[in-house]
């Protein structure tokens, strides 16, 4: 036996289960509001959390095709997934949940909106006053 063999076994054997660890289950609403928070409060010093939302019929567009082609009516709901760079959730929530799920979701992003850094904003009369100063010098400029 040459020693390839008992390698090629091993990385044959750890590939699966390193694929299915990497895709999770989408959780249910309360405990992906929970997750949220957690991920809210892990990243206050220093971090971001990114949240998205998208519409999804958790079908494949031929399931789809065939639905619309029979007549059937699709049920279309709510992808949810937040992500801080390390981990990565996500919930989907139906048309009958969507307002409980929104609400708390709400009280979630307004008890976290204090880490959020102010923008540096320039003074709007400071602003036009320079751009003022370098437009009068360019008239000078080019008038000679």
């Amino acid at each position: 036996m040459s020693p390839a063999q008992p390698r090629n076994r091993a990385s044959s054997a750890a590939a699966p289960s390193s694929s299915s660890s990497s895709v999770k289950a989408p959780l249910n609403s309360d405990s992906f509001l929970n997750e949220l928070t957690a991920m809210y409060e892990r990243n206050t010093e220093k971090g971001s959390v990114w949240v998205t939302l998208k519409r999804s019929s958790m079908k494949s567009k031929v399931q789809r095709n065939k639905m619309n082609t029979a007549g059937e009516a699709i049920d279309y709901r709510c992808l949810i997934r937040a992500t801080d760079g390390k981990k990565t959730i996500s919930t989907t929530v139906g048309p009958k949940e969507h307002q409980r799920f929104q609400a708390s979701y709400a009280t979630i992003l307004k008890a976290h909106m204090t880490s959020l850094k102010k923008r540096e904003r320039k003074d709007k009369r400071k602003v036009a006053d320079s751009d003022k100063k370098a437009g009068s010098s360019k008239k000078v400029a080019s008038s000679k």
